[in-house]
């Protein structure tokens, strides 16, 4: 897997994780680029430096701003250790359902490692991976939100309400999202760009939230729809 971007890998190399090596551009001289380099060596990574035109050879996306790390596949998270690490407390979990784009998963990933989220569940099937873009577009949130990839997301559904986390769906035509308590053990249903959620995952769920809206369109991006919901609920719980 290739890490691209300043914020992606300066949050790489806080995790610890096994890199290969870091490709940096030569002649890169503004001061953010300087430190960078410093914590890389100081961490004890393999550095080295190219002309640009190799990092543009190497880059997936053509964003690398002079910076490409060069890691092993990404490593899903267990999901019976995210349950878990969540007994005996309030806890917030992500259920995606049918994600394929990378750029809202990504974007996703993001919002839930900024609000702290306990971790993302994610299908094997329909459904995007942690990939490169992904990792990009997240700001290397990837690296420090737990994300399992599972192949039943309606079997997930199950798991946590049996462990009393009450499950939201997050979709038109359900109640107020702002008039329903999102506080204690809880986990929200995000669906596709375009189907929306899973018809049978939506009968599994303990209720159905909507973003009241007053526009024409009538409908959100995913991942602003998820991070509207997400930072809804920790207004509520005081975080």
């Amino acid at each position: 897997m290739i890490i691209e971007g300043k914020n992606a890998v300066r949050e790489l190399i806080k995790t610890q994780k096994t890199i290969d090596k870091v490709l940096v551009q030569n002649g890169l001289r503004d001061g953010q680029s300087k430190e960078l380099v410093s914590e890389i060596k100081q961490a004890g990574y393999k550095i080295s430096f190219a002309d640009k035109s190799v990092l543009d050879k190497q880059s997936r996306g053509g964003r690398h701003q002079g910076f490409i790390a060069f890691v092993s596949d990404y490593e899903y998270a267990d999901f019976d250790q995210m349950i878990e690490n969540a007994r005996g407390r309030d806890c917030f979990f992500l259920v995606l359902d049918g994600i394929e784009d990378p750029h809202n998963l990504g974007s996703i990933i993001r919002v839930a490692e900024c609000a702290g989220i306990d971790g993302i569940v994610i299908g094997k099937h329909r459904s995007a991976s942690v990939t490169d873009t992904v990792m990009r577009i997240s700001e290397g949130g990837a690296n420090h939100v737990a994300i399992a990839r599972e192949t039943n997301v309606n079997d997930v559904i199950e798991a946590l309400k049996a462990e009393n986390i009450w499950v939201y769906g997050l979709e038109l035509g359900g109640n107020d999202l702002y008039k329903t308590d999102l506080k204690g053990r809880i986990a929200i249903v995000i669906g596709g760009e375009d189907t929306g959620i899973n018809r049978l995952t939506k009968e599994k769920c303990d209720g159905i939230v909507t973003v009241k809206m007053h526009g024409k369109i009538n409908s959100l991006n995913a991942s602003v729809a998820c991070g509207v919901a997400v930072f809804e609920a920790l207004r509520q719980r005081g975080e």
